[in-house]
C-alpha cells in the first residue's frame, strides 16, 4: 500500500532553510525536520519520541527547560538571540574559519502550538545567523579600533592631547568630589630642534618613539602618559602628592638622559626638562594645573635644562 503523499505544509517544513522541532512538557521531540537532520546528523526517526537531552547532553538542560515551561505557561511567544547565547546546538557553520566563531551562531524562536486555546506543544526553530554575528563582531572591531586611534598619537602610539585633556578632566572632576591628591608632570626634549636640524627630521622621529616607549615602560597602569605637541610630553598621576609627583619626574628624566638614542648607526644624546604642579585646594580649573606645570617647566629651562622643577 503507497504512502500517503507529504502535503505542501510538511514539503516547506522539510524543505525550509532553518531547523524547526517540536516538543511536549516533558521534552520529548515530537518533530525534526530536514534542517535539524542535515546539522545534527540525526535523522528524524532516531530523534522523535525521545527527550531531546537523550541525544543532545550537552545543550543547557535548566535554561532551555525554563524557556519552554515559561512557553507551555504563558502561552506566548519567546525568543534567544546569538547575542544573549551564541549557539543552542553545536553545529557547524560554512563561514571561514577567520570568522572567529566555533560554531554555527542561531537565533531561536520558541512558539506555542494550541489547541481549544490550550498549549499542547512548543515549536522551536533555529536561525543560522552566523555571517550577521560575524559582520557585526567585525564592525565592532572596526569602530574600537578607530576610537583608539582616535585617542592616540600616530607617530609614537602614546595617548594624545585630546584624550590626554579628557582623562584630566574626569580625574578633575573625582577630585573636586572626593578630594585626595593629583599631581601632572609636563616635559619636553632639550633642543629638539638641533636634533632634527643636525641629523634631520627622520631621526628625530625616531627619537620621539624611543623616548615615548622608555617613559611608557616605567609609568604606572593608572597613570596617563600623552604627546602634548612637537617635542612636549604630560603625564597624569591620579593619586599622588607633588613630592611623589617629582620622584617619578626625576626616573622619567634619568630614563631619557642616561642611554644616547641609537639610529641609524649614529648615537645621539638626549635630555629633559621637566615640571611638575599638583592640585590644591580652590584650584579653579584643570587648565590651571596644566598651565602651572608648564611654568615649572619653563623654570627648569630657564636653570639649565636637564633638571626637574616643581612648581610651589
Amino acid at each position: 500500500m503507497n504512502s500517503p503523499a507529504p502535503s505542501l505544509s510538511d514539503l516547506v517544513v522539510e524543505r525550509v532553510g532553518f531547523g524547526i522541532f517540536v516538543l511536549d512538557r516533558d521534552m520529548n521531540v515530537l518533530m525534526w525536520n530536514r534542517f535539524m537532520q542535515d546539522h545534527s546528523g540525526l535523522s528524524a526517526k532516531q530523534v522523535v519520541g525521545k527527550s531531546l537531552f537523550t541525544h543532545f547532553p550537552e545543550l543547557p538542560r535548566v535554561w532551555l527547560s525554563r524557556k519552554i515551561e515559561s512557553v507551555f505557561q504563558l502561552g506566548s511567544f519567546a525568543f534567544s538571540s546569538w547575542e544573549q547565547r551564541p549557539y543552542l546546538f553545536k553545529f557547524d557553520h560554512d563561514r571561514p574559519i577567520t570568522g572567529g566563531v566555533d560554531y554555527m551562531q542561531q537565533d531561536c524562536t520558541f512558539m506555542p502550538l494550541t489547541r481549544e486555546r490550550e498549549v499542547v506543544a512548543v515549536c522551536v526553530t533555529i536561525s543560522d545567523v552566523t555571517h550577521v554575528s560575524i559582520v557585526q563582531r567585525e564592525r565592532e572591531e572596526a569602530v574600537a579600533k578607530l576610537q583608539e586611534y582616535a585617542d592616540r598619537d600616530g607617530l609614537t602610539g602614546i595617548a594624545n592631547r585630546r584624550y590626554f585633556e579628557a582623562r584630566l578632566q574626569d580625574e578633575y572632576t573625582r577630585w573636586q568630589r572626593y578630594g585626595g591628591d593629583m599631581s601632572v608632570l609636563l616635559f619636553d626634549l632639550d633642543h629638539f630642534k638641533k636634533i632634527n636640524d643636525q641629523f634631520g627630521h627622520g631621526v628625530g622621529d625616531t627619537v620621539l618613539r624611543v623616548m615615548a616607549q622608555r617613559v611608557a615602560g616605567v609609568v604606572r597602569a593608572q597613570d596617563t602618559f600623552g604627546r602634548f605637541g612637537g617635542e612636549e610630553f604630560a603625564l597624569l598621576l591620579p593619586c599622588t602628592p607633588l613630592e611623589d609627583a617629582m620622584r617619578v619626574a626625576e626616573k622619567i628624566r634619568c630614563t631619557i638622559a642616561d642611554t644616547p638614542v641609537e639610529v641609524q648607526g649614529t648615537s645621539v644624546p638626549v635630555t629633559a626638562s621637566v615640571g611638575g604642579a599638583a592640585a590644591r585646594p580652590g584650584l579653579p580649573a584643570y587648565e590651571v594645573l596644566i598651565n602651572e606645570a608648564d611654568a615649572a617647566l619653563y623654570s627648569a629651562k630657564r636653570q639649565g635644562r636637564n633638571r626637574s622643577v616643581a612648581l610651589t
